[in-house]
């Protein structure tokens, strides 16, 4: 890492032939004093800089700095667009959004799925407005299934309630029976 160093402006920067009365030796102070500005700078401008090599020459650090920077505001400029697209997007009529409401609502019959991830179990139910759910219920037949609740995620749009229950087997070497467990959830949900 590199070691803080101070800021100086470039007034205060020593620069040549800035008297006469200077003599050799305080010309070789001030030298070396402005060579070892210089490297603070470039190291400063090595550390902000994506590291490709470890070693670089100062023409190819400003080579770099300036491909950079050009870059950056390349990015900059391709995501103010992608911004302005979705504002654009989301600035279309609430009629939209009505025909999204009204199409989910169109096929609000209940939808259970029950899928085995590797250790895990993943459990997605859409269930319309117009059923009864009780959430704990289907915990509790997880849970006489052997199967441990470790998340669950709520969420409701146009009258529909979308649940996502992630759970994992008390014991891994057995496992959950899956078709089992659907069964169960039908017969409670549907």
């Amino acid at each position: 890492m590199i070691k803080a160093a101070t800021k100086r402006p470039l007034e205060n920067m020593p620069r040549r032939g800035s008297g006469s009365s200077l003599a050799g030796v305080d010309r070789n102070a001030l030298e070396r004093d402005r060579r070892l500005y210089m490297k603070e700078l470039f190291s400063r401008l090595s550390f902000l800089l994506p590291s490709l090599a470890a070693k670089r020459s100062a023409t190819e650090l400003l080579d770099q700095a300036i491909t950079h920077v050009r870059q950056l505001g390349e990015k900059v400029e391709m995501l103010n667009k992608k911004k302005k697209r979705l504002h654009q997007g989301t600035g279309s009529s609430s009629s939209d959004h009505q025909d999204q409401i009204r199409s989910i609502r169109s096929c609000s019959s209940t939808v259970l799925t029950v899928r085995d991830v590797g250790s895990m179990l993943e459990v997605c139910m859409k269930i319309g407005s117009n059923k009864t759910f009780m959430l704990h219920q289907v915990i509790q037949v997880l849970v006489e299934e052997a199967a441990q609740v470790v998340g669950v995620s709520y969420s409701n749009f146009g009258g529909i309630s979308f649940y996502t229950i992630i759970a994992q087997a008390v014991s891994p070497r057995i496992g959950v029976e899956t078709s089992t467990l659907h069964e169960r959830l039908k017969e409670l949900i549907f």
